[in-house]
């Protein structure tokens, strides 16, 4: 349920862009920061599960606007980032959530059997997808001197990943970009910090081998139990708030204490 207007939330006059927010963990972002009092605008290749998830927002009396965007492409991006502009005035918050994994899928096979138009597109849409969206918002928070990025990484990188070496290399290249743009950005008073979640049952139509997939994952965690969607946006919501604004370059890893830093 959407925060009334009388109830103010922990990002209420904010603004945020979630790309990839129709579907599985994005969505529950795009929720969440509505919640918390954000107009939301969701980017996305699903142009009709955007819009529907903008409709359900609005629908428990939040903001949100639903924006068409492939993250590899420039051109796209800037059309987005100019809609969300005209709509909003400005752009506060930037997830970067959008990558090849499940909605997109990905194969899983030894590293010598992925296929390099595979491999490029993993880093077209997971790597270059996020340094081109950042590309196209700095602008717009450095015009302000405030903003929060909010990069996703992966749990996987701390521990390697069999059969996933393209996804898992795609995702730690994002602990080095959140971390130079941290350095780059921090002098504007922008923020850049990561999350990085465990294995999390996200897919909308699970096949039975999916869902022991990602049971299996339980052994490993101090909390066993699987993991959803609905465990992310919290942090999402702690980072994209004021109570972060001293934080930049860091990861926060939830996945139920599998990874301990």
């Amino acid at each position: 349920m959407v925060r009334s207007a009388m109830e103010q939330g922990r990002l209420a006059g904010r603004t945020a862009v979630v790309t990839g927010g129709a579907h599985g963990i994005g969505r529950a972002y795009s929720m969440r920061f509505a919640e918390e009092g954000a107009q939301v605008a969701i980017f996305d290749l699903d142009e009709a599960a955007a819009q529907a998830t903008a409709d359900e927002i609005k629908a428990a009396d939040g903001d949100a606007m639903a924006c068409q965007a492939d993250v590899s492409d420039p051109a796209s991006i800037q059309r987005a980032v100019e809609e969300v502009i005209r709509g909003y005035q400005k752009i506060d918050i930037l997830v970067n959530n959008a990558a090849v994994f499940s909605v997109v899928p990905m194969s899983r096979a030894p590293f010598d059997q992925v296929s390099i138009e595979e491999w490029d597109l993993m880093m077209a849409v997971n790597v270059k997808g996020p340094w081109l969206m950042c590309r196209a918002v700095a602008p717009h928070m450095r015009k302000q001197g405030y903003g929060k990025i909010i990069n996703i990484s992966s749990g996987s990188v701390f521990k390697g990943m069999a059969t996933q070496i393209h996804y898992v290399t795609s995702k730690a290249a994002i602990l080095g970009l959140t971390r130079n743009l941290a350095r780059e950005l921090g002098g504007d008073g922008i923020t850049v910090n990561n999350i990085a979640p465990g294995s999390t049952l996200s897919e909308e139509d699970p096949t039975e081998e999916i869902i022991a997939f990602r049971e299996s994952a339980r052994a490993s965690r101090a909390i066993q139990r699987t993991q959803s969607p609905m465990d992310l946006p919290g942090a999402a919501v702690f980072l994209a708030s004021s109570d972060s604004d001293f934080m930049t370059g860091q990861t926060l890893v939830v996945d139920g204490g599998s990874v301990m830093l």
